[in-house]
This record gives structure tokens, sequence and C-alpha cells, in this order.
């Protein structure tokens, strides 16, 4: 690998940390920034290709994972969570609930979203239906949130933030922008929707990642390693700074002005289509 191949490892790993855990879409990112500029299939091969898509996105879950480790480990027992409500708290049941429906559709249309959606025509559409649905969760989310905690949130709520989840499903729609919208409009605040989003990216994420991993281990050439390592490390690094200060953020600003730039890029998508 040379340092124009590294370059790219890096430039593709900072994409995928920087808009991983935002509300505008990884994969559309992704396929923006490969399939139209840097065209790595050309040189990896396809399934190559699409592993080192694996491979960075692995990094950015990691990111998740040092951010959340206190919150993750009470999920399974092993540590308190000191400021959580009296008598209630975030339960790994409540991270499964909202599993459910996304992770069985993902199963059962694996090979039809992988061979028919991953295109830049569908980002577009799924960019500009995305953004819809994040104005309309900040027009007619409740004003004043009743679940103002991780620790409040309820069954109902989880299941509901699961169903949107699916919409994700569709490239370009962008799993964290579908479930703070989902969560914003049963009844959580910004902040919260976004914490529960990217705990129960770390299960259904690693789960998706460490599966396909698998089912493409054979396309791991030991001379692209180099190539899997930077990109990696490029999406941990960038996924830690991003996840800081889109939690942050996200409070003050909501998702309008999220959607607004996916409306602008779709936009300039559109008018690099017809061109």
């Amino acid at each position: 690998m040379g340092l124009l191949d590294l370059l790219k490892a890096l430039i593709l790993g900072f994409v995928e940390g920087m808009t991983e855990f935002a509300p505008v879409s990884s994969t559309g990112h992704l396929i923006i920034v490969d399939d139209m500029w840097l065209r790595t299939s050309e040189f990896l091969g396809k399934y190559s290709a699409n592993t080192f898509k694996i491979v960075i996105q692995l990094g950015s879950i990691f990111a998740v994972i040092v951010v959340f480790w206190k919150r993750l480990l009470s999920l399974v027992g092993l540590y308190k969570i000191k400021d959580s409500t009296p008598g209630s708290q975030l339960k790994l049941s409540h991270v499964l609930t909202g599993l459910i429906p996304a992770a069985v559709l993902g199963v059962l249309f694996e090979d039809y979203i992988d061979t028919y959606l991953f295109s830049v025509e569908t980002v577009l559409v799924g960019l500009v239906i995305g953004a819809i649905l994040m104005i309309i969760a900040d027009k007619f989310g409740q004003k004043v949130p009743k679940t103002q905690s991780l620790d409040l949130i309820t069954y109902k709520q989880a299941f509901a933030v699961g169903l949107v989840q699916c919409f994700s499903l569709w490239p370009g729609f962008s799993r964290s922008g579908a479930t703070i919208s989902g969560g914003v409009l049963f009844g959580m605040n910004h902040r919260t929707a976004a914490d529960f989003t990217f705990i129960m990216a770390v299960p259904i994420m690693f789960g998706a990642s460490f599966l396909s991993l698998l089912k493409n281990w054979e396309y791991v050439e030991p001379d692209h390693l180099s190539f899997y390592i930077v990109g990696f490390i490029s999406a941990f690094l960038f996924a830690l700074i991003s996840i800081k200060f889109f939690l942050k953020l996200i409070g003050r600003v909501k998702l309008t002005p999220f959607a607004i730039y996916r409306l602008v890029l779709a936009a300039v998508l559109f008018v690099i289509l017809v061109m």
C-alpha cells in the first residue's frame, strides 16, 4: 500500500467517524465519497472494499464503548449509575426491546438491501425522507418532554423507537436520525433520545458488523491490512470527537439544522446526477 492509498483509508475513516452518530447518514456519505470520488473498489476489489467499510464501522463502535462504558456495564449489572433516578434504571431489556424490529427486518431483507439499495440514487431518496422526519420530530415532538433521563425510558418508548429505526435500513436515511426523531416524537428530550440511540448502536452495529466480517473474511488480504488498520484507527479517533461534540450540540440546536444540511446535500447530488 502506497501513501496515497493510506490517505484514502484515513479519509474514509474520517467520513465514517464524523458521520456515523450524527443524523446525516454515514452509509450515505461513504457511498458518495467512495463511489463518486475515491473508488477504493478499483484497487481493493468490490468485496474487499465492502469488508473495509465493515472494519471502519467497528472503529466507530469502539468509540461508543469508550464514551458510554459505565452505562454499558450498568446494563449487565457490573456498574451502578450513581445519579440514576431512584427506583428506576435503564435495563438491558429496554435496549433489546428497541432492537427487535430492525433486527428482524434486517435479517429478512439483508440480501435485498445489499444487492439493490446501495447506490447514490437511493441515498438521495433516504437523505430527503430522513430530513423530513427530523423536521417533523422537531415541530411536533412534545414541547415539554416527559422523559428527560435514560432511566425514565419506558418499554413502550423503546419499542416505538425501534419501529422508527426500521427506516434506517434504507441507505441514506440514518440510523441515528431515525431513532432520535422517534425518541423525540414519543416523549424524550433530544439528549435522552441521542444517548439511547448511541447505547442501542453498540449491540446492533457490533453484531451486524461481526457477522458481516465473518461472512467476508475470505476477502481480507494480507496486503490490505495496513489499509484496514489506518481506516479503523481513523474512524475510532474521529468518532470519539464526533460523539462528544454531538452530545453537547443536540440539546441546543435540535434536529432541524442537520435536516437542512441533508436537503442541501441531496440537492447537490441531484444536480450532479442529472448533469
